[in-house]
């Protein structure tokens, strides 16, 4: 099936992880045309690359589609796809269906690991009720099994049978 790679972010380091009772640190989420994907590491150039071993979230994707929702529910339209610090925003991809099963995306293998769950920040980066209304539908978290690159654009998105414990 075709989808569309909308944005592609990158971020040096973490805003919220590890700042609970504190502010948000200040690291920007960069937009650049093409992410260089490393099988269990994670994204080069990305605050999770090594992060931890077999890691769930070396990657992470959301719906363009709950993007464009989310703008509309909170009336932000000003609102960076960024400010919910993904990875790659998707246009036609199914991502629930992608938990427990791997998949191809311009030619990357990918494992489809849970949700991508909002957490309370989002209701200073968005607006308040943002996580709420995010609650599943925020996206998800994977692992990279196989190197490659990933390009904003047009690509095929290719599901398997899925994993089995």
């Amino acid at each position: 099936m075709q989808v569309v790679i909308r944005h592609l972010f990158v971020s040096p380091g973490h805003n919220f992880r590890g700042h609970h009772g504190g502010p948000a640190g200040s690291h920007p989420t960069v937009g650049v045309e093409a992410i260089t994907c490393r099988a269990g590491h994670g994204i080069e150039g990305d605050r999770y690359f090594d992060y931890r071993d077999d890691f769930k979230g070396q990657v992470s994707f959301l719906a363009w589609e709950v993007y464009l929702a989310l703008i509309r529910e909170f009336a932000v339209p000003a609102l960076s796809p960024g400010a919910l610090r993904r990875n790659a925003v998707l246009e036609g991809a199914d991502l629930p269906a992608l938990i427990g099963r791997q998949f191809s995306l311009g030619g990357v293998e990918f494992l489809g690991m849970e949700e991508c769950r909002p957490c309370y920040w989002m209701d200073g980066a968005v607006a308040p009720g943002a996580e709420a209304w995010l609650l599943g539908r925020g996206g998800l978290r994977a692992k990279i099994l196989t190197d490659g690159l990933l390009r904003t654009g047009a690509t095929e998105l290719r599901v398997h049978a899925p994993v089995t414990a």
